[in-house]
């Protein structure tokens, strides 16, 4: 069944990459709402690679300070939480659990570390997205934070695990007083063919 035209305008529509945010908590079981519809989104084996961090405390903003770029370090900052979307390493080791099916595709990730690692950055990407999708569906807004520093995020988040950080994904109840226009998009012909 196909959603109404409110939440195709929520997801996608009225949408932005949001930068500015109100100074308001989000409570924990608002994350673990986003996580669970989060989760649902399609991966390669089912093998759901994402590790989410969701940094909330003034400490963990102090120890994430000095891995993004200065220039987008204030909305990181303001924003009530930002999740640090990583990827487990070794994932593959869960898949007798999320793929009970198909036993062999646990060997064959285990097998091939080039594909483990292409598959475990590339899902956690998608699920980075999934995450953002959720997050509006539940009412908030995101911004994407592509320029800051891996090591040190790795260092300070993810020292002793598996985990590597993907992307950064700040998250809150938009400030709409501070919204900016929608930015262009391509038209389908600019970027689509039909073969």
């Amino acid at each position: 069944m196909a959603l109404d035209k409110i939440a195709l305008d929520t997801l996608f529509r009225e949408a932005r990459n949001r930068c500015a945010f109100l100074d308001e908590a989000i409570p924990e079981a608002t994350l673990r709402a986003v996580y669970d519809l989060m989760k649902r989104g399609p991966t390669s084996a089912n093998s759901c690679p994402a590790r989410i961090v969701f940094v909330t405390s003034e400490p963990g903003k102090a120890a994430l300070r000095p891995s993004v770029d200065p220039e987008v370090l204030g909305a990181t900052l303001q924003a009530p939480v930002t999740a640090i979307v990583a990827y487990d390493s070794a994932f593959h080791e869960h898949l007798p659990k999320l793929l009970p099916d198909e036993p062999e595709m646990a060997i064959r990730f285990a097998a091939r570390p080039d594909l483990a690692q292409e598959t475990a950055h590339r899902d956690a990407a998608m699920q980075a997205a999934y995450l953002i999708m959720a997050a509006r569906g539940l009412g908030l807004g995101c911004w994407l934070v592509g320029e800051f520093d891996r090591g040190k995020v790795d260092a300070a988040f993810l020292s002793g695990t598996r985990w590597r950080s993907s992307l950064l994904v700040d998250i809150g109840y938009v400030d709409r007083s501070k919204e900016f226009p929608r930015r262009p998009r391509l038209a389908f012909e600019e970027a689509c063919r039909i073969v």
